[in-house]
């Protein structure tokens, strides 16, 4: 927002929730969220390729007045079809919506708190894992951490993307490169979606054997065993099926 905008509409309150949103604990309404952002390949599990913004009454109305250039996302372009019945003013990715509401169909039936709650089991028997293969975090403070994707520093004598790449070459494993200052120095371990306790520790025990593949000396399962003996402790019944 330019600064003529800031001085005409109260501050908004904008929320970029690409690897946090239908993961995390998020209220729009309750924290006073005006303009929220996510992507469809995170945790709505859906291939790359639809972008998903909500704004509230507020950032609506700040729109009108706005200066900043807009050609193919303009709210106002939204409304208009909207309220014509048509819903949508270009041409939309017709697959991607009807995955869109089979992505929302299975977070509904496990219900948003449950989802919630499986993604804080999920990250912690991550960085369980983690301390159990001798490595490190890459985000320094425990309140930081995150349930969706862990960062995992290696020694300085390994290129963490070697890591990335011998994953996928060889056990079809994809991890995410370390970016920008920590590039080389860590690997990304996504644990968000659609995914359950028994897919987590098969990622896991993937992880394991590439880090002995590159020569750091793993002990094969103990990452396995940490992450087991955590979720096999706190993983509930599913509700569905009592």
């Amino acid at each position: 927002m330019c600064d003529a905008d800031a001085y005409r509409h109260p501050a908004l309150l904008l929320v970029d929730g690409v690897s946090s949103i239908c993961a995390l604990d998020f209220r729009m309404d309750e924290w006073g969220v005006d303009v929220a952002l996510t992507g469809s390949q995170k945790a709505l599990s859906l291939p790359t390729g639809l972008g998903i913004v909500c704004a509230s009454p507020k950032a609506l109305e700040a729109a009108k007045t706005a200066k900043s250039v807009r050609v193919f996302f303009d709210w106002k372009d939204y409304l208009k079809f909207y309220k014509m019945g048509t819903y949508w003013p270009y041409t939309p990715s017709i697959q991607l919506l009807y995955g869109l509401r089979a992505g929302l169909d299975l977070l509904f039936e496990e219900g948003l708190d449950n989802v919630i709650k499986r993604h804080t089991r999920l990250g912690t028997a991550t960085r369980l894992a983690v301390a159990a293969w001798g490595l490190k975090n890459c985000t320094a403070k425990e309140e930081n951490f995150s349930d969706t994707v862990t960062a995992v520093v290696v020694p300085p004598y390994i290129d963490s993307s070697e890591i990335v790449k011998h994953a996928w070459k060889r056990y079809n494993l994809s991890l995410g490169l370390g970016l920008n200052k920590v590039a080389g120095k860590v690997f990304r371990i996504g644990h968000l979606g659609h995914l359950n306790e028994l897919q987590l520790l098969g990622c896991l025990g993937g992880v394991e054997m590439v880090l002995k593949d590159i020569g750091y000396p793993v002990k094969l399962g103990s990452g396995v065993a940490a992450a087991a003996a955590y979720l096999s402790n706190s993983t509930p019944l599913i509700p569905s099926r009592i």
